[in-house]
């Protein structure tokens, strides 16, 4: 007879359970975070933010992963700075030459030309016009200089900032001065062995002339 009880008892609670639910919506939430994130929307506006946006601006004099300051302003000033004190920290080698060819052809050479003369792409159907050549002497560009325009844009030219690292302006920066050696007729610069090699004009063999030592009385 106890038994008989005890059953009926279980069967009439899970008849209540089951009479009870709504499929469409569960009668209790034993988790809430799994079912409502705390998640805010990117852009959405909430209160509980400052001004009642999700995107806030960084927190003054944060830096973000990976990114170092750049210490020259975008002013005449500060490009004139950086065009004479500014030098390429990263050595002159093939594997940083050929990065900065792939580099290259991926976001200058569409107006730079594929060999620095100015003459990409875009300026042969005059969608853009005025890319000097790295040869000219007016401008006289330098590492600085060319990292500093990658890094601000001028002109038309926009920055490069965000599309490159550091590391990678600066292999650009090599490639280009290579590029900028051979319009000049110049070989261009590799550190090997941990030594410079300079950048020096092609030169003609001169054959020495080896005349015989004659004692003169």
């Amino acid at each position: 007879m106890k038994n008989i009880i005890k059953i009926l008892a279980v069967v009439a609670m899970i008849i209540s359970f089951v009479s009870c639910q709504n499929k469409r919506k569960p009668n209790y939430q034993y988790m809430p975070n799994m079912y409502e994130s705390v998640g805010y929307e990117a852009y959405g506006e909430y209160e509980i933010f400052p001004g009642q946006q999700e995107a806030m601006l960084p927190a003054e004099g944060s830096v973000a992963r990976g990114w170092l300051p750049y210490d020259f302003e975008n002013s005449p000033a500060g490009y004139q700075l950086a065009k004479d004190t500014l030098v390429n920290p990263i050595k002159y080698t093939k594997e940083n030459e050929e990065k900065g060819k792939e580099l290259y052809d991926i976001y200058c050479a569409v107006c730079h030309g594929a060999k620095g003369d100015g003459k990409g792409i875009l300026v042969q159907r005059e969608k853009i016009l005025g890319v000097p050549s790295y040869d000219d002497v007016g401008r006289a560009i330098t590492e600085g200089s060319i990292y500093h325009v990658m890094y601000y844009g001028i002109n038309s030219m926009g920055s490069y900032a965000s599309q490159t690292s550091e590391h990678e302006r600066w292999q650009i920066v090599q490639y280009v001065q290579k590029l900028k050696a051979e319009l000049e007729g110049k070989t261009p610069r590799l550190d090997v062995g941990g030594v410079v090699e300079k950048v020096t004009e092609e030169e003609p063999a001169v054959e020495e002339e080896h005349n015989s030592t004659t004692e003169v009385h």
